[in-house]
């Protein structure tokens, strides 16, 4: 896949297994497995962590091959997603870091340069959740009102 804001292909990733079938040596059933997922969401994790959990921690290769949903369909059936979306947020947050360094560091031209990149692509994906319906249609992101956003 080509990167965003630059003319390099990037480094293609890891690549889910060819076999769509729930494997012989998993012993959760679906049920077990969203009441797992829902421990982990009341404990804090993101459903990137809750997925990386139940791979290294509870041998569960993909939680859709076993319930039939994904982790973040689970999470809203529990009433358990947070207001914004995890890769919004993770965007934020490291816009916050980026600013936060820009402070004290001002002569930092590339951090200038990833401030404003990072800040386009959280417009992209806002614009992008409000046509879709989870985010409100007047929200808009403020730098300077960002740490309060994560809390």
């Amino acid at each position: 896949m080509a990167k965003m804001h630059s003319r390099k292909k990037g480094r293609s990733g890891s690549h889910n297994p060819s076999q769509k079938t729930k494997k012989g040596w998993v012993i959760y059933s679906a049920k077990e497995t969203e009441k797992l997922v829902a421990k982990l969401a009341k404990s804090g994790m993101t459903s990137t962590q809750i997925g990386l959990t139940l791979r290294d921690s509870y041998g569960v290769p993909k939680v859709k091959l076993i319930t039939n949903k994904k982790i973040t369909k689970i999470l809203e059936e529990n009433k358990l997603t947070k207001k914004l979306p995890e890769d919004l947020i993770s965007l934020i947050k490291k816009d916050v870091r980026l600013q936060k360094h820009f402070e004290i560091n001002k002569k930092d031209n590339a951090v200038k340069r990833g401030i404003q990149l990072t800040k386009s692509k959280i417009n992209r994906l806002s614009k992008y959740y409000k046509s879709r319906g989870k985010l409100p249609v007047d929200w808009k992101y403020d730098s300077s009102q960002a740490k309060m956003i994560l809390e």
